[in-house]
């Protein structure tokens, strides 16, 4: 994998981690939130560990069915792509 690839996913995945806890946040204060289509977006780039993670850990966008339908499988097909561009020699 490039070396330029592996920050790139790490950053963008603690980048939407720390975003959805700012949202869950936000939802209990009444504050300005961040658009769903933000984060369906930044999982599609790449994040879509740190959104799970932060499903999990913030019980955030839990009970949004296009969340819970889309994002495990975005994880799964991310993760293979990983693995792929890793092993392949």
């Amino acid at each position: 994998m490039s070396q330029f690839l592996e920050p790139l996913i790490i950053a963008i995945n603690t980048l939407v981690f720390m975003l959805m806890g700012l949202d869950k946040r936000n939802a209990r204060m009444h504050k300005r939130r961040i658009s769903e289509k933000v984060f369906l977006t930044l999982a599609f780039l790449g994040g879509s560990a740190g959104v799970w993670l932060g499903m999990q850990i913030f019980r955030h966008k839990t009970k949004h069915r296009l969340f819970i339908a889309v994002i495990p499988l975005l994880v799964a097909v991310q993760v293979l792509a990983l693995l792929y561009f890793t092993l392949r020699p």
